[in-house]
C-alpha cells in the first residue's frame, strides 16, 4: 500500500521560543520541513503500537502484531509500506484499518518494490532483480559484451599497480553503488564486489558484469515447505590480501534450505593460524 502526501500527516510538536509573535505556528508537517519525515514515522508508528503492534528491537521500521495463532507483519519504507500475516482475515483487517486512518492506495500483490522483483505461488517466493540487472549493463553501456560464466576467477589476486592509470571516481563509485544494491538478491558476486571495491579495480567489475549478462534471472528462492532448522556457515581465505596480509571472511546463514543472511567482509586483525577439520574414525 502507499500513503498520499504522507508529510502531511504528521504533527509538529516544536515551537520557537523566539520571535514567537512573528511566526505561525503549523500543527502538521508540510514538504520540504526537514522535520516532515521524522513527523510521518512517529505518527504512523504512534498509530501501530496503539493497534497492537510490536516495534522491531533491531529494525524499527518493522512492526508485528500476532493476534492467537496467527501473525501480521508490516514493513515501512517512508510512504510504502509491504505487508502480510498468515491469515487473510487479519491481513484484510489491517487494510481497512490503515484505511479509515489515513488516504491510502491499495497496490494488491506484492510483486515490486525498490527495484525488488516478487513472484509468489503455492510453492514458495522468488526474489530477484533481473529488471535491475540488465538496467545496470544498459546505463553502463554493457548490453552488448560477451558473457562469463562465473564473477571472478579463483585464482584472481589483486594488489596495487603502482603505473596504472587512476580510475574514474565518480564513474567507479556509480558501478560499485549499483553492484552493491544488486547484492541484496545477489549473493553470488557479493564477494567479487566487495572486492573490487576494496582495490578499486575497474577492470574487474567488467568480469562481474559480464558474469550479469550470463545470469540476470539468478534470485533467492523460498520454500513454502522449507523447515525452521537453522544452519550457519563460514569459510575465509587466508591471507588473501597481498598488502597487508589480511583474510576476507564469507559466511551465510539458512532458515531450512532459505538463504536468510550472508556477509563477505575483510577481517579486522591479521590471522596467524588456520584450523583445519580432521576426521578421526575408531
Amino acid at each position: 500500500m502507499d500513503v498520499k502526501s504522507a508529510f502531511l500527516n504528521g504533527f509538529i510538536e516544536e515551537e520557537s521560543a523566539r520571535f514567537s509573535d512573528w511566526v505561525y505556528k503549523l500543527r502538521k508537517a508540510l514538504y520540504g520541513l526537514k522535520q516532515a519525515p521524522r513527523a510521518w514515522y512517529a505518527r504512523l508508528k504512534s498509530f501501530l503500537l496503539k493497534s497492537g503492534f510490536v516495534m522491531g528491537s533491531v529494525d524499527k521500521t518493522l512492526f508485528l502484531l500476532s493476534r492467537g495463532g496467527d501473525t501480521l507483519i508490516v514493513q515501512i519504507y517512508v510512504d510504502d509500506i509491504i505487508f502480510g500475516g498468515s491469515s487473510h482475515a487479519l491481513v484484510s483487517s489491517f487494510a481497512e484499518q490503515m484505511s479509515r486512518e489515513f488516504e491510502m492506495s491499495l497496490m494488491g500483490e506484492l510483486q515490486f518494490f525498490l527495484g525488488l522483483q516478487i513472484k509468489q505461488g503455492l510453492e514458495g517466493t522468488f526474489v530477484h532483480q533481473a529488471k535491475y540487472a540488465r538496467d545496470i549493463l544498459k546505463k553502463f553501456n554493457m548490453g552488448d559484451s560477451k558473457p562469463m560464466t562465473t564473477p571472478m576467477s579463483t585464482n584472481t589476486a589483486l594488489d596495487v599497480d603502482e603505473d596504472g592509470e587512476a580510475v574514474d571516481q565518480k564513474e567507479f563509485r556509480g558501478m560499485i553503488g549499483s553492484l552493491l544494491y544488486l547484492t541484496a538478491t545477489r549473493p553470488d558476486i557479493q564477494f567479487a564486489v566487495c572486492l573490487c571495491a576494496r582495490y578499486q579495480a575497474s577492470p574487474r567489475i567488467l568480469t562481474i558484469k559480464r558474469y550479469l549478462k550470463f545470469t540476470p534471472e539468478l534470485g533467492l528462492w523460498y520454500s513454502s515447505g522449507s523447515s525452521f532448522f537453522l544452519r550457519g556457515f563460514s569459510d575465509a581465505d587466508h591471507a588473501g590480501c597481498r598488502i597487508d596480509r589480511k583474510s576476507t571472511s564469507g559466511t551465510c546463514q539458512l532458515l531450512g534450505t532459505s538463504l536468510v543472511s550472508w556477509s563477505s567482509r575483510k577481517q579486522a586483525s591479521v590471522s596467524l593460524s588456520t584450523t583445519k577439520r580432521v576426521h578421526s574414525a575408531r
